[in-house]
């Protein structure tokens, strides 16, 4: 098992990012390593970070202006050769569409739930880190 797991998470709102470190936690599921958040505010930082590499999931945020998670997914599917896994946080059930537009792997609803996300988290995680092994 490696020694951490990165997961980036984009939200132009710091409320929103630290819901996510603290439904996750250090370590969303026993069988996975600890996590390691990298949190951006800006796409300008997400595309930095993506192009840099390491990172293992993309949790982007929806409801993030002025460039919404769901635009930021489309893009960085385009863009990034070997895109990491993206959980998108969606303002309702009734966007799930928008979100398969957007090519998301994962969506939750916002307010983040401590239990759906966790789930979702590792689902991706554990996707990724045994195509990577």
């Amino acid at each position: 098992m490696r020694a951490t797991a990165r997961v980036l998470v984009y939200s132009d709102d710091a409320n929103t990012r630290e819901q996510v470190r603290l439904a996750a936690g250090r370590r969303p599921a026993a069988d996975l390593p600890p996590v390691d958040y990298l949190e951006c505010a800006t796409l300008a930082a997400v595309l930095t970070e993506l192009e840099q590499g390491g990172i293992d999931v993309c949790v982007l945020d929806g409801e993030a202006v002025p460039a919404g998670g769901m635009g930021v997914c489309r893009q960085i599917k385009d863009e990034i050769f070997r895109c990491p896994p993206v959980l998108l946080l969606i303002g309702r059930p009734q966007d799930a569409w928008l979100a398969t537009w957007s090519r998301a792997d994962a969506t939750v609803t916002l307010p983040v739930d401590p239990v759906s996300f966790p789930d979702a988290l590792a689902t991706l995680l554990r996707a990724r880190l045994s195509v990577n092994s």
